[in-house]
């Protein structure tokens, strides 16, 4: 027999079918709510996926200052940023960000949890997190969906 019974299916973005869903950031802890939007993000747990295509959903994240973080991260982790002039690290702890920008915490998570290349910037871009409750995206009908249903 010299031929397969079976093909390999490889996803383009031709073919790719993007989904916009909404994730509730009320009490969710925010390593394991970022790993799991990372995934939705990538396209991980749809049968299609192909590693260098962006094949994964567009996700909105609302009620972003309601994130938790365990233990005493709050206050004693720290973002460090580099302004690019000498003497110019500038620091910040959760608390301080949350007030500040509540959308930046889950962003900054989200983005050390995917690829560093064209292919990361990219589908970072499919992110969109706001701080409150409402979203200007319901013209795309996001479905709600629940983080503790999905493995």
């Amino acid at each position: 027999m010299d031929t397969l019974s079976y093909r390999t299916v490889s996803a383009n973005s031709a073919t790719v079918t993007k989904e916009w869903v909404v994730v509730d950031a009320t009490n969710e802890v925010l390593g394991r709510l970022s790993s799991k939007v990372a995934k939705l993000l990538r396209g991980k747990y749809k049968a299609n996926y192909t590693p260098h295509v962006d094949c994964g959903d567009n996700v909105i994240i609302i009620n972003a200052e309601k994130v938790r973080l365990t233990g005493a991260k709050l206050t004693d982790k720290v973002y460090v940023r580099y302004t690019g002039y000498p003497g110019g690290q500038r620091f910040a702890t959760p608390k301080e960000l949350l007030k500040r920008r509540p959308n930046a915490v889950i962003e900054h998570a989200v983005k050390g949890m995917l690829p560093k290349n064209r292919l990361g910037k990219a589908i970072f871009g499919n992110l969109h997190v706001y701080a409150g409750p409402e979203h200007p995206h319901e013209a795309q009908q996001p479905k709600e969906i629940n983080l503790n249903s999905i493995k």
